[in-house]
C-alpha cells in the first residue's frame, strides 16, 4: 500500500492522527484528512513536511482552537 500516515506535531510530540491517508485538503484555517476507508478528520494545522519515501505527512498544530 502507498497511503501515508499523518502525524500532528505538538511541541516535541509527534502523534499519529490517521493511517491510510488518501487525500489532504486545505480548508479555511486547517486541513481535512480523508482515509482510503472514507474516514475524515479536520485539524487546525498546516503541513510541516512530507516524507514521500516513508509515506509520512507531518502536520504542525496552528494553536487556534
Amino acid at each position: 500500500m502507498c497511503e501515508a500516515s499523518a502525524y500532528l506535531i505538538e511541541g516535541k510530540e509527534k502523534n499519529l492522527v490517521m493511517e491510510a491517508v488518501d487525500t489532504i485538503e486545505p480548508e479555511g484555517e486547517g486541513i481535512t484528512l480523508v482515509s482510503i476507508f472514507g474516514d475524515q478528520k479536520f485539524l487546525r494545522a498546516r503541513i510541516h513536511s512530507v516524507s514521500l519515501v516513508d509515506h509520512k505527512v507531518f502536520l504542525e498544530a496552528t494553536g487556534k482552537k
